[in-house]
């Protein structure tokens, strides 16, 4: 995922902490009321924390996200003991000036360039940013937890933290699908 220089420090932070992240889970409601989750590879992370995937058309995904809809994105990684989660709105654009700056050789087995008709791209805007970030030794996580036990409440076990972006972006405002599609 590319990162681009962050608009505040909690999103600064988050990014450093989001480094090496290949997935996401996003979850939305279906058409039946139905909670369902997905993976899709984050792209970029742009200068407001909006993160950008590649979707097909005819996918889940972009079937289910018309207009904004409230989505969610999880990010884990059990290694470095840092879990979080993004509750935000998600909403599917054609601006084609992006998709050739995210375009790679990677989303060619299923799109066939940047103009391929079929793909589009979902952008989610945070809201609310939930970071649970504890140690990162698999030592220390066992030593906190087997404290813990002993003293009968948690013991350096990790942080819960609660970001809220800026409600103001730096950036263009996202080119919605064309009224044809």
């Amino acid at each position: 995922m590319k990162f681009q220089e962050q608009s505040s420090t909690d999103l600064q932070g988050l990014a450093t902490r989001l480094q090496g992240q290949r997935t996401a889970m996003l979850t939305l409601r279906e058409s039946d009321g139905l909670m369902s989750a997905r993976p899709l590879t984050p792209l970029e992370m742009d200068v407001d924390g909006h993160f950008w995937f590649m979707v097909s058309r005819s996918s889940l995904a972009a079937e289910f996200v018309s207009g904004d809809q409230d989505v969610n994105l999880a990010f884990s990684d059990e290694g470095k003991s840092l879990f979080v989660s993004i509750a935000g709105s998600a909403r599917l654009s054609d601006d084609m000036t992006r998709k050739v700056a995210l375009w790679s050789a990677m989303a060619r087995p299923w799109f066939s360039g940047a103009e391929d008709p079929d793909l589009v791209l979902l952008r989610v805007q945070p809201r609310r940013i939930e970071l649970w970030d504890g140690p990162n030794s698999s030592v220390m996580r066992a030593l906190a937890l087997a404290t813990s036990v002993a003293a009968g409440r948690p013991i350096g076990l990790g942080e819960r933290e609660t970001l809220n972006p800026p409600a103001h972006p730096q950036s263009k405002p996202v080119m919605p699908l064309s009224p044809a599609l």
